[in-house]
C-alpha cells in the first residue's frame, strides 16, 4: 500500500453536535489540498451519540477510520492512540470543536514543504473564551516557561502538523502522564509557528473544566521539570535557618530576660513549620505517585472497536 500523504487525528469526547460539520470541513480542505489522506476519529469513551455518528461516517467514507477506546482515558491519551495508528507522511492534530480552523491546512503544507518538521498553531486571539480562561492560560504558560527545561511555545495547543519522524519519536515515548505539546517541543527538529485567530466553539461545551485544567497543568509541570523538588529543598533550608534563629532568640531571651515563651508564638511556629513540611511532602508525593503508576507498565490505552469501510493492514500498535 502506497504511503498516505496526510493523516488527520481528531480526539472526540461527547462531540455529537459537531461531528457532521467537522467531517464536512475536514474532507473539503483535505480533498482540495491534493494527495491521499485519512481522517482518524478517536472516541474517548463518549456518553452521547458520538460513537454511533462516527461509525456511520466511517461506514460511508473509505478515508475515515473510527476508533473507540475501551473507556475514557483523557484527551492526551486519545490523541496518543490516534498518533499510534496514523500512517501518513504528515499528521495533522486538531480538536473536534472547530475552534482551530481546518482551512489552515494548505498553509501548513506550504511551511512543511519548506523544510519544517512541525508547524504549530500560535493563537493571536481566543474568541468565545472567558477572561478567567484566558488569564489562567496566560498564567499556565508563564509558569511552565519558568519551570520547564524545554521551551514550550506560548499561546499554543495541540493544533499542529508533524512529519512522520516526529510522530515516530512521540510513539516511542512511554510517559503515562502525557503533555503532548511539551513532548513535541522536546523532540526538536525544525518547528515553525503559524499564527491565527482562534474561533469560538462551533457547538457543544468545553471538555476542559477548571478541575481538568489543574490536573493538566500538574502533568505538564511534573513531566518537564524537577524544579518543584528543588524548590521544596530550598524552602526546607530557608525554614531550617529561620528555626535556628528562633532557637537562638529563645535561649537568649530565657538567659538574659527571663522571658517565658508565649502560647501564641509557639503555636504560630508549630503551624508554620507543619504547613511547610506538608507542602514539601505533597510535592515529593506527587512525583513518587507518578513513578509508581509508571512502574506498573500498563498499556497507555485500550482500543475496543475500529470501524472502517476500507481494507486496512493490521495495526501492530493498537495498544501501547
Amino acid at each position: 500500500m502506497s504511503a498516505l500523504r496526510l493523516s488527520v487525528v481528531v480526539p472526540c469526547y461527547n462531540e455529537s453536535a459537531v461531528l457532521s460539520e467537522l467531517h464536512r470541513r475536514l474532507s473539503d480542505v483535505c480533498s482540495t489540498s491534493g494527495g491521499s489522506f485519512e481522517i482518524i476519529l478517536i472516541d474517548d469513551g463518549s456518553r452521547d451519540t458520538t460513537w454511533r455518528q462516527m461509525s456511520e461516517i466511517a461506514d460511508i467514507h473509505s478515508n475515515v477510520l473510527a476508533v473507540r477506546l475501551s473507556r475514557n482515558f483523557g484527551h492526551q491519551m486519545a490523541l496518543t492512540a490516534g498518533l499510534s495508528i496514523a500512517r501518513g507522511e504528515r499528521v495533522l492534530v486538531i480538536d473536534a470543536d472547530l475552534q482551530d480552523p481546518p482551512e489552515l491546512l494548505p498553509e501548513m503544507h506550504a511551511l512543511m514543504d519548506k523544510g519544517a518538521d512541525v508547524v504549530y498553531g500560535e493563537r493571536i486571539t481566543r474568541q468565545g473564551e472567558t477572561l478567567v480562561k484566558k488569564s489562567t492560560a496566560y498564567l499556565f504558560y508563564a509558569i511552565i516557561q519558568k519551570l520547564s527545561q524545554t521551551e514550550v511555545h506560548r499561546n499554543t495547543g495541540d493544533f499542529r502538523m508533524m512529519s512522520s519522524r516526529v510522530v515516530r519519536a512521540l510513539n516511542e515515548m512511554p510517559e503515562r502522564h502525557r503533555f503532548v505539546r511539551g513532548m513535541v517541543a522536546w523532540v526538536g527538529y525544525k518547528q515553525v509557528a503559524l499564527r491565527y485567530d482562534r474561533h469560538a466553539r462551533f457547538a457543544g461545551d468545553t471538555k476542559y473544566p477548571f478541575r481538568k485544567m489543574m490536573r493538566f497543568a500538574a502533568d505538564a509541570v511534573t513531566a518537564f521539570s524537577i524544579k518543584p523538588l528543588q524548590l521544596a529543598s530550598y524552602i526546607g533550608l530557608a525554614f531550617a535557618i529561620v528555626g535556628l534563629g528562633l532557637l537562638v532568640f529563645s535561649v537568649i531571651s530565657f538567659v538574659f530576660f527571663k522571658a517565658v515563651n508565649g502560647w501564641t508564638s509557639v503555636m504560630a511556629g508549630v503551624s508554620l513549620m507543619g504547613s511547610v513540611q506538608l507542602l514539601v511532602l505533597g510535592i515529593m508525593g506527587e512525583y513518587l505517585g507518578r513513578l509508581y503508576e509508571q512502574s506498573k507498565g500498563r498499556p497507555l490505552f485500550l482500543i475496543d472497536q475500529v470501524v472502517s469501510s476500507a481494507n486496512l493492514p493490521a495495526q501492530s500498535s493498537a495498544e501501547l
